[in-house]
């Protein structure tokens, strides 16, 4: 979808850098970045966060307003942060699900309440979109999960943990779930579809 006014994206979850530079910035467009993570504005991780996005031209007080409040989030306000997005409700607005520990527990609670507030929504994992999410793309956890076994077997037989060689995730999967596309008034392109690893209707 093409930002015509102003942008805006939600990191609801673990704390993850995504590429806002992947857009061409536009003079006097400002763009909103929200939080909801359990990590101080000043903690050493979110100081190279904002360094790494001033790199790429995206400068705090000049074309990044940050929306207040959002830091330090308990896992335990999960129910009551995600309706405070009424931001993501705004033209073009939409929200990005990071892989992190609280958003997995809590997969069912965010689905819901996205659900209620009609938010466009990704997801990093297939079952946030089978329970009723937007779409998703991440890591094949069944295929994460595979790997893990090869490695207890070689274990298992003698192997040195050490001699054993390090696998990065070869295997992802782009989901969507049209029927969440209807629902929430957006047309899915054809080419998109046509790139999904799997469709749920």
């Amino acid at each position: 979808m093409t930002m015509r006014r102003r942008e805006f994206i939600t990191l609801l979850g673990g704390a993850a850098a995504w590429p806002l530079a992947a857009r061409a910035q536009q003079a006097g467009r400002t763009y909103r970045l929200g939080f909801f993570l359990p990590v101080a504005r000043d903690a050493p991780a979110m100081i190279a966060f904002f360094d790494e996005l001033r790199v790429h031209g995206f400068v705090e007080g000049q074309n990044l307003a940050t929306i207040p409040g959002g830091f330090q989030a308990g896992n335990e306000r999960i129910d009551e942060l995600v309706p405070t997005l009424a931001f993501a409700c705004e033209l073009n607005g939409s929200v990005i699900v990071l892989p992190s520990p609280v958003t997995q527990f809590h997969r069912k609670v965010i689905v819901a309440l996205v659900a209620r507030y009609r938010l466009p929504m990704i997801y990093p994992y297939r079952y946030f979109t089978a329970a009723g999410g937007l779409m998703s793309y991440g890591v094949d956890v069944l295929d994460t999960y595979r790997r893990a076994a090869y490695y207890v077997d070689q274990v298992l037989k003698g192997a040195k943990p050490a001699d054993l060689p390090v696998q990065r995730p070869t295997k992802f999967e782009l989901v969507i779930n049209l029927k969440t596309a209807n629902a929430l008034g957006l047309k899915v392109p054809d080419k998109l579809l046509a790139l999904a690893d799997e469709v749920i209707e």
